[in-house]
């Protein structure tokens, strides 16, 4: 039997480029993202997600990260996101989504990328658009709609 599909973390910041602070709950935008982020606005990238198991690899690696660390928004449990198509639909809590890009450049290397050698989420993070508005919870199941 498969594992249920959860997020572990929902995480904001004010600004780009810093960690993100998991907030237990976010109202989430459509065409936007989740209000008061600081990646949030028009475009592809209004939300990131990457799974609590690429988290534990670079724990393994040595490093002291958790959910947020990466600047993800949702962090997940029990889904291989980078697996994912684009165009692939997600609810989550009351939230529709679509992934819209998988992994991503770094055009400059990160902090983690300096502690560990290498980062995942360029590899391993997603990012969506926001169908619909909503709430997302630490807590709440995803469910693959369409993929």
């Amino acid at each position: 039997m498969n594992p249920k599909a959860t997020v572990k973390a929902v995480c904001t910041s004010a600004s780009k480029g810093e960690r993100k602070k998991d907030v237990q709950q976010a109202s989430f935008v459509t065409d936007h993202g989740i209000q008061g982020d600081g990646h949030a606005g028009p475009g592809h990238r209004q939300v990131s997600l990457l799974a609590m198991e690429s988290i534990e690899k670079m724990r393994k690696a040595g490093l002291k990260v958790g959910p947020g660390d990466f600047a993800e928004n949702l962090t997940t449990e029990g889904i291989i996101l980078h697996t994912l198509p684009v165009g692939t639909v997600l609810q989550i809590g009351d939230v529709v989504m679509e992934v819209s890009q998988i992994g991503k450049l770094c055009h400059e290397r990160c902090a983690i990328y300096y502690q560990a050698g290498d980062c995942v989420m360029p590899k391993e993070g997603i990012f969506t658009v926001v169908k619909s508005n909503g709430i997302i919870k630490s807590g709440d199941t995803i469910q693959v709609k369409k993929a």
